[in-house]
């Protein structure tokens, strides 16, 4: 009955449509991004988004579509200064978020209706459109199909470029696509879980996964698992309880995630004992 409740408002039915398949394939993106050691980036590629949602508010375009060109360009940057600098990969992801951010920080002096800016900071499922909706059906069947297209060279580019460039792997055309389908994520996602805490959703069931995951397959089903449940769960606590829904998926997760740890640790001490 409370399901059905719920599912009786239209914005709800594709605030849970979205929500589900964002937690599909951000977690897909997520094992990656974190065997990658670049799991900030996504806070990169976020901030930088706001750049683009400014720019597409003062040209009068989607906001979405601004964003994902920025987020593209930033995640090229992104590799191409990784590559330049390989001892100091991390050094590139500080580089183009602060880049981002000053951009979006000049952009948004510009912007005449301020609500619609600050809408994308925290996210606003519940207010996602038609459009939208298809927008993130397209890039979630773009992610899903080169996810299992390009399956093995993933997992041997994020695990060790250079064996995977020996045995074959064409890793500079993977990494390509692999940057471009991030940035295409993060940008769809910023509207609907919000461009500050996007990043926590690529990290957080991934990180949740690890801790029961026994193969590279089994943790990324298990991480698609927490993140449908946080989703699911999220969007019936903020609904009930009146809250940002982007914010309180990711504080389920998180919660979830220090749950785990103290289990394990409690577990350990028992065996010990």
């Amino acid at each position: 009955m409370v399901i059905m409740e719920i599912l009786e408002y239209d914005f709800m039915r594709r605030a849970f449509a979205v929500g589900l398949l964002l937690a599909v394939i951000i977690p897909c993106i997520g094992m990656i991004v974190v065997l990658k050691r670049l799991s900030m980036i996504g806070d990169a590629l976020s901030h930088s988004s706001l750049a683009g949602v400014a720019a597409g508010l003062i040209l009068g375009v989607n906001p979405i579509l601004g964003a994902g060109a920025v987020c593209i360009a930033a995640a090229l940057s992104i590799e191409i200064i990784r590559k330049k600098l390989p001892k100091y990969a991390e050094m590139s992801i500080a580089i183009v978020m602060s880049a981002g951010v000053g951009l979006a920080g000049v952009l948004s002096g510009f912007v005449k209706n301020a609500a619609n800016f600050n809408s994308f900071l925290f996210g606003s499922i519940v207010a996602v459109s038609d459009f939208e909706l298809r927008l993130v059906i397209l890039v979630s069947c773009a992610v899903m199909a080169a996810f299992f297209l390009l399956y093995k060279e993933l997992f041997y580019v994020a695990l060790d470029e250079r064996a995977a460039r020996i045995a074959g792997v064409p890793v500079r055309g993977v990494n390509v696509v692999f940057t471009v389908l991030t940035a295409v994520t993060v940008s769809v996602a910023s509207r609907t879980v919000g461009a500050l805490i996007v990043s926590s959703m690529m990290v957080v069931p991934t990180a949740c996964a690890m801790q029961f995951g026994k193969s590279y397959r089994h943790t990324v089903i298990c991480s698609i698992a927490f993140a449908v449940a946080f989703t699911l769960l999220g969007l019936f606590v903020s609904y009930y309880a009146r809250l940002k829904p982007g914010g309180t998926i990711v504080l389920i997760g998180a919660g979830c995630f220090l749950l785990i740890l103290l289990a394990k640790k409690i577990a350990s001490r028992k065996r010990v004992l």
